[in-house]
């Protein structure tokens, strides 16, 4: 089991953010895991299902994970781009009427499976329709309801010319990462003067044109969401991933080797309950000094486009602000490192001086120091519990229901924990007989036991997995740490929404929400 984070401790000064002051409840679900018939979860008319379902549930929240484009190994948390979206999540039905594709054309992604996400065939089948639609939009320019693509690419130039450059130079060299191009071409102020740009200037458009694509439906969608009192709340890594057009376009910012393009140190966590040799994630180190010079400008340019897309913020890896684990590169596991000062309550003063209405999350699972529960104390910002983690161990476990403070977020599990239903079956029968005990429950409905547990928890806001709302095992687990492949590609089906409904499970959850003051 792991360790429990250390109890919060009183502020001598008035907190930064202060505004998890109501009880509710969401649901976490990434959308790429929602039904459909394009082969992935896109923003569609099963979208407005789901968030119907949520609606008429009682949830006043949506959380899902990274929105970035993915790359190698599929996951949110390792993105080309610490601002584009996920071209995945476009909806191609939805440019048929605007002529740029016809409805055979989808027929490739429509033979796709339901019920899970086949990326490497998304990648094959999706691009080229893409492409086609990009064509067909610069021959006939049709006035989209997203719209004016030129306004859009001025408005978004301080990141999306950059990133769709790199995106057609990775086309162009095979998608080899950027370290491993020609020496001009690895870094985006010297590659500007390539001959290559010229030749590569039609597919580094369709790539900003699939972000024209991508925000366009978005903002559909959160506007669909609100009307129906929800808020969505987004989520962004601490880090951004070594092979992104973040770390190309602005080596400066990162510890970068400035020859080769490779890191000096890289992110990652030691040895852990996920994982014996640590999580090495492999992602460049920041140089806080640098950022600090500037006032934070690339942070606060990050945030900003955050809040664009989203009501609520999550910040993966909280504890990276205050010390941060530094591996040395090259390394073969994440078990040789050093905690490493980060920017701390500065940082957190300039973004609230910056976005005063901010609303933030902290990612703050596992053992910290007591310097990093002061720095979450001192921020003011509401941090998480994860019930599978309480149990096995004494009654000072800081999971444990009676030990939760009202400003948290309680979870049955994230998108790195097993499915309720699967973790129960896995772990060992202490743990099920901790379980069983302290809820005075058979653990037969397991699921519905942490369900109504975190309901029931002083934290204001309970977030759940539609997974676990459904009752499913292992099959739907979404990420297992430390496995770089076969991730994210589990997919709900929309019979499984409709039971929902028809089984009682929607209006069962409403009261629920009564009963609790979730409402």
């Amino acid at each position: 089991m792991p360790l429990p984070h250390t109890k919060r401790q009183s502020s001598t000064s008035a907190p930064i953010f202060d505004w998890l002051d109501h009880r509710a409840a969401g649901v976490l679900l990434h959308p790429t895991a929602l039904p459909g018939p394009q082969g992935i979860g896109v923003l569609d008319g099963n979208l407005l299902k789901f968030l119907d379902l949520l609606h008429d549930a009682g949830f006043q929240y949506w959380q899902l994970c990274p929105l970035g484009p993915t790359g190698f190994g599929d996951s949110p948390y390792q993105c080309f781009s610490a601002f584009a979206g996920n071209p995945y999540l476009v909806d191609l039905e939805a440019l048929i009427p605007w002529g740029l594709l016809d409805a055979g054309d989808l027929a490739p992604l429509r033979s796709l499976p339901a019920e899970r996400v086949d990326f490497g065939e998304i990648y094959r089948r999706k691009w080229p329709l893409l492409a086609q639609a990009h064509a067909r939009f610069k021959k006939q320019r049709p006035s989209l309801p997203y719209g004016d693509f030129d306004t859009f690419r001025r408005e978004h130039a301080h990141w999306l010319e950059a990133y769709a450059y790199f995106r057609a130079l990775k086309e162009h060299h095979q998608n080899a990462p950027w370290w491993e191009w020609p020496h001009d071409l690895r870094h985006y102020r010297t590659a500007l003067q390539s001959r290559l740009r010229g030749r590569l200037a039609d597919t580094a458009e369709m790539h900003a044109f699939t972000q024209f694509l991508f925000f366009g439906q978005w903002q559909g969608a959160r506007e669909a969401a609100r009307t129906r009192g929800l808020s969505i709340i987004g989520d962004i890594p601490i880090f951004v991933a070594a092979d992104s057009a973040d770390a190309w376009a602005q080596p400066e910012l990162f510890e970068l080797n400035g020859k080769t393009g490779r890191p000096l140190a890289v992110a990652g966590v030691p040895p852990d309950y996920f994982s014996a040799d640590g999580q090495l994630w492999g992602n460049p180190l920041y140089r806080w000094d640098v950022h600090r010079a500037d006032g934070f400008a690339w942070w606060q340019a990050r945030l900003r486009a955050a809040f664009a897309l989203y009501d609520v913020l999550r910040i993966d890896h909280f504890r990276g602000f205050d010390t941060y684990w530094r591996i040395p590169w090259p390394a073969a596991t994440a078990r040789i490192g050093a905690w490493t000062p980060g920017p701390g309550l500065e940082f957190f003063r300039t973004m609230r001086a910056a976005f005063p209405a901010a609303r933030i999350i902290a990612e703050d699972l596992g053992e910290l120091m007591e310097s990093v529960v002061r720095l979450r104390d001192d921020t003011g910002l509401p941090g998480m519990t994860v019930l599978q983690f309480a149990f096995g161990g004494g009654s000072a476990n800081t999971y444990l229901p009676h030990n939760h403070v009202p400003n948290s977020v309680t979870y049955s599990g994230t998108h790195d924990n097993d499915t309720t239903l699967g973790w129960f079956a896995s772990t060992d029968e202490r743990t099920r007989d901790h379980v069983r005990r302290y809820f005075r429950v058979s653990g037969d409905e397991i699921p519905w036991d942490l369900i109504r547990a975190a309901y029931q928890s002083v934290s204001r806001l309970a977030v759940v997995t539609l997974p676990d709302i459904l009752s499913l095992g292992s099959v739907a687990r979404f990420n297992s740490p430390g496995k770089s492949e076969g991730n994210w590609q589990w997919r709900c089906h929309m019979r499984q929404l409709d039971q929902l409904r028809a089984g009682g499970t929607v209006s069962y959850l409403a009261s629920l929400a009564q009963l609790y003051g979730r409402h």
